[in-house]
């Protein structure tokens, strides 16, 4: 059975297909490099300080977003972690969408995906669409397909520092980004990228680093 992620599954099959193919059906993995630790650390402070604000906001985003923080930790607790997150079973697929969220709102009955970002700087007009769409698309119909009922957008939330002052104290500003998401839109993604890997090898893409390299390296035509 097939098993895909929303980040290192789906986006990387936006990304480019080939890298997408090797990666699952050749175990050809994309050179990571050295891994940041920075915003793993900043992703278990932002947590454990908003788990401080179940059922309420945390005051920098009060008014800013709809909703509040779901006040069930032992449930949040669950989805957080990729090994009991919040999976989608597509039987005629023969395939599983998983997926761990930061966090999740509730408005009324319908629950909002809200995800963490840290970043340099603050984001630019679209980039949260250009580079979150299909992440924020997948949770939503995660949330969707186990019952909890969504509204038509999510949620991310970037902090990025803006000043560092005494005693390694850096201040960081909070930004709210709302973006609407699609359902159909999440499921046909899903369903084309599980359909890719089951078919040939994609052609090269001579737009991929990643992908020349590897076709360079090991001699993928």
């Amino acid at each position: 059975m097939i098993r895909l992620s929303p980040t290192t599954g789906l986006n990387l099959f936006q990304n480019c297909p080939r890298c997408f193919w090797l990666h699952f059906n050749k175990k050809v993995q994309r050179p990571r490099g050295i891994f940041p630790s920075l915003p793993g650390g900043m992703d278990l402070v932002i947590k454990k300080y908003f788990d401080r604000y179940r059922g309420t906001l945390p005051p920098e985003i009060e008014g800013k977003v709809e909703g509040s923080l779901m006040p069930d930790i032992k449930l949040m607790g669950k989805w957080r972690n990729w090994r009991s997150g919040l999976e989608y079973h597509d039987k005629e697929l023969d395939a599983v969408l998983f997926g761990a969220l930061d966090d999740c709102l509730i408005d009324d009955d319908r629950y909002i995906p809200l995800d963490y970002k840290t970043r340099g700087s603050a984001p630019k007009y679209g980039s949260s669409e250009r580079y979150y769409q299909t992440q924020l698309d997948a949770y939503s119909l995660l949330l969707s397909t186990n019952d909890y009922k969504t509204r038509n957008f999510a949620y991310l939330v970037y902090y990025y520092p803006t000043e560092a002052r005494e005693n390694g104290l850096v201040k960081f500003d909070i930004k709210p980004v709302k973006v609407e998401t699609n359902l159909e839109r999440a499921k046909k993604t899903f369903c084309d990228a599980v359909e890719l890997l089951r078919g040939p090898m994609p052609e090269r893409n001579n737009n991929c680093e990643y992908c020349c390299w590897i076709s360079n390296r090991l001699g993928f035509e």
